[in-house]
């Protein structure tokens, strides 16, 4: 049977195999204002998102929307500067679409990065945090759909998709470096409009920590690959339902890349360690 998945993958494989013939062991999705991280790679090659099939230019500010492969701290890489999100008018197979093609060309480790509110109300915008869970308040799925049981179950357990190896190792990495690591539970709507007043109240009481608008569908198809995952958040600003104020999309990309020297720093510092 022919997954809906097969031409476009194939398609995007050999397209980017044109440009490098690099085995990545690890990859990297690089969130608002977390981009900078691919500066620093040692880079084999850089395709942009239009020149590959099945892959969707980003419209979010702060995603230029490129694939890099190198290396970075001694460990080959493949990163996506820039993602797509649900609000782009796309489906949820297609954001997480990149996801399966970075394990395709070799990647079993992922490291997801995004900018979100908080909604602990003890935590500071600049903090960086490190997702233990998530929920997936989107209304959608990108397993939708036929399943093609060679790349992963029909109904994959969700329990745990954060590796709890990986995630040892960013505390103790945090830790060393002198980095304050929060942790907590990641909720994610749709967007593109931020969440009322009585959203944040309700999702809350639900036992969400942060709130952002990507990540959990490429966690989704990361698990239905077997890829393990490390998640990790950039506080870019309290999203607290009695606050009089609320941030612009311009000033999370602002705090973002006020806060991604740390987050570039415990990255860097967990890389080595990763074992696929």
């Amino acid at each position: 049977m022919h997954h809906p998945f097969d031409t476009p993958l194939a398609q995007a494989l050999s397209r980017v195999r044109k440009e490098s013939s690099l085995v990545p062991e690890v990859a990297l999705i690089l969130g608002s204002g977390l981009g900078p991280l691919a500066d620093e790679i040692d880079v084999d090659a850089i395709v942009p998102y239009e020149e590959i099939p099945g892959m969707v230019r980003s419209t979010a500010p702060g995603h230029s929307g490129k694939l890099y492969l190198g290396s970075l701290e001694g460990r080959r890489v493949v990163a996506m500067r820039g993602r797509v999100h649900l609000y782009d008018g796309v489906s949820a197979a297609q954001v997480a679409f990149p996801v399966r093609l970075m394990h395709e060309l070799g990647a079993g480790s992922l490291i997801v990065s995004n900018a979100c509110g908080g909604l602990e109300p003890s935590w500071r915008a600049g903090d960086l945090m490190l997702q233990t869970d998530f929920i997936n308040a989107t209304g959608t799925s990108p397993l939708l759909g036929p399943n093609d049981g060679s790349r992963g179950p029909r109904f994959p357990v969700m329990f745990d998709c954060y590796d709890s190896d990986y995630s040892g190792l960013a505390r103790s990495s945090a830790e060393r470096l002198g980095i304050t690591l929060r942790e907590g539970v990641y909720l994610a709507i749709s967007g593109p409009a931020y969440a009322t007043r009585a959203e944040l109240r309700a999702y809350r009481n639900w036992g969400a920590d942060a709130i952002g608008m990507s990540t959990v569908h490429e966690v989704i198809v990361a698990r239905h690959e077997g890829v393990r995952v490390l998640g990790l958040s950039c506080i870019t600003d309290m999203a607290l339902p009695d606050s009089h104020e609320h941030v612009s999309g311009d000033e999370v990309v602002r705090m973002a890349e006020r806060s991604g020297e740390k987050f570039r720093r415990l990255v860097r510092a967990v890389l080595p360690e990763l074992q696929a």
